[in-house]
């Protein structure tokens, strides 16, 4: 591809995204696919000579585009959302265009600082005190193993990395079964192993761990000579919403020395409203937090960020500095690579850059502060309804809900039924969990482009589906 080409097909993609994303309302939000149909429409082989663009441009449109689940659509109600406002895809043409690899200061100078000042813009918006500094991962599995790697390390006195788990204490990991799976694998990853994962029950309205359960698993640990290292608190998890007592659980992680991690991959957004704050009171107190502006601000996937509150410790466990990486002649700069697993670091922040000075924080408050009154009324008609009964109240935009069945019928049956059907007609998307043993329906407002009309509209699907399943 010539510099024309690249000129050319640069705009048509261009072009071709904004038409997409205006047309979003007219698709449905999962595709109408059964499994193994794009796969069956691409060749078995690579080609040997070089094809146009025109010809791989329209296998494109025609064969990948249809298999594609919509993101972005204003009716995506699953999951938790993948935002990408508009402004930032356009900050990621220019990452693409210039395709730096921004590991180190001198690799790209201005990744490094703008990185370092828009993780305290984002510091400041979330109202975290001075002192936590921050670097910005591909996402918060990342910045989990991160924070499990340096609790592991600091529990071993530093001996892990290089000694390795042999002959060593069981290192002891403490969260309860609301915290992401990401958690578990990190525990995998990190060589501590799912049995010293240990799970502590909830308790309240939130799923809160038992903070007296947990300092009595801590200590009965402890005395039958196994190793606590540190605990993984959640605000916000993934399958209802659960909400750890932050300030109960810093005070028992304090009490014994123990390294605090909080996961608030989605609910961290709305923290940049203050009065949805008391949710984490106490985060001043924790080592680790990580939120993704991927998820609820924004910002175009990958952008997650973690803020630290002794990043020594944590540069200390990953750290490291062949001749090769080294920065000569410049002392006291911040090369971020040290701070991640990676090595390899794409310019993120740049689209958040753009995504806060192009929509500004009261905005972003404006668009989160929608999302939660608007599913709150949601629950609030469902659970009028004679036939719906509400699982989980909402926690922020998030809450759980079931299709009331007669008592000789399986509800789990019924519901999985409803929440396929539902995601089959195509007009709105939503996913399931378990709560207490049984299943329930998980719906989420989040979409960067939602409209109050769009969440009104779910009632409306959800009810007809309802009664065409009975």
């Amino acid at each position: 591809m010539d510099g024309k080409e690249f000129h050319d097909w640069s705009l048509r993609a261009a072009e071709w995204g904004a038409a997409y994303r205006a047309s979003l309302r007219d698709r449905p939000v999962r595709p109408p696919m059964n499994p193994g149909a794009v796969f069956d429409s691409i060749e078995a082989s690579p080609p040997e000579q070089p094809q146009s663009m025109e010809t791989i441009f329209a296998d494109f449109e025609e064969k990948i585009v249809p298999g594609m689940t919509h993101w972005q659509h204003p009716r995506f109600f699953a999951y938790f959302p993948a935002n990408a406002a508009p402004v930032s895809v356009v900050a990621e043409y220019l990452v693409s265009a210039m395709a730096a690899q921004c590991m180190l200061w001198q690799t790209s100078p201005a990744a490094t600082e703008l990185e370092t000042r828009t993780v305290d813009w984002m510091r400041q918006a979330l109202g975290l005190p001075e002192g936590f500094a921050g670097v910005i991962q591909d996402s918060a599995s990342s910045a989990t193993l991160a924070a499990v790697l340096t609790m592991r390390e600091k529990a071993l006195d530093w001996l892990g990395n290089g000694k390795g788990l042999a002959g060593q204490p069981a290192v002891r990991i403490y969260a309860s079964d609301q915290v992401h799976t990401s958690i578990d694998r990190a525990i995998w990853v990190a060589g501590i192993g799912e049995a010293n994962l240990v799970r502590i029950p909830t308790k309240g309205r939130w799923r809160a761990m038992d903070t007296q359960a947990l300092e009595a698993a801590i200590t009965a640990d402890r005395a039958a000579g196994l190793l606590p290292a540190g605990i993984v608190a959640c605000v916000g998890g993934t399958s209802t919403g659960g909400t750890d007592d932050i300030a109960a659980t810093a005070e028992v992680a304090r009490r014994h020395g123990l390294y605090l991690h909080v996961d608030a991959a989605w609910a961290g957004s709305a923290m940049i409203c203050p009065e949805f704050r008391h949710f984490w009171t106490g985060i001043e107190r924790a080592d680790s937090i990580v939120f993704n502006p991927h998820k609820w601000l924004g910002a175009q996937f990958d952008c997650s960020i973690q803020f630290l509150r002794d990043p020594a410790s944590h540069v200390r466990t990953l750290a490291i500095k062949p001749d090769y990486l080294k920065t000569h002649g410049h002392d006291g700069i911040v090369n971020y690579s040290e701070w991640s697993v990676p090595l390899g670091r794409r310019f993120r922040a740049l689209k958040l850059w753009f995504l806060l000075r192009a929509h500004g924080l009261e905005n972003l408050r404006q668009m989160i502060r929608n999302h939660v009154a608007w599913s709150e009324a949601l629950a609030a008609r469902l659970a009028r309804e004679p036939d719906f009964e509400i699982v989980t109240e909402p926690m922020l935009s998030l809450f759980s809900f079931r299709h009331r069945t007669p008592a000789e019928a399986d509800s789990d049956a019924h519901n999985l039924a409803l929440v396929n059907a539902i995601n089959d007609d195509g007009r709105i998307y939503l996913t399931q969990t378990k709560t207490e043993g049984r299943v329930a329906i998980r719906f989420q407002a989040g979409q960067f482009e939602a409209t109050e009309a769009d969440v009104v509209g779910a009632f409306d699907v959800i009810t007809e589906i309802a009664r065409r399943t009975a």
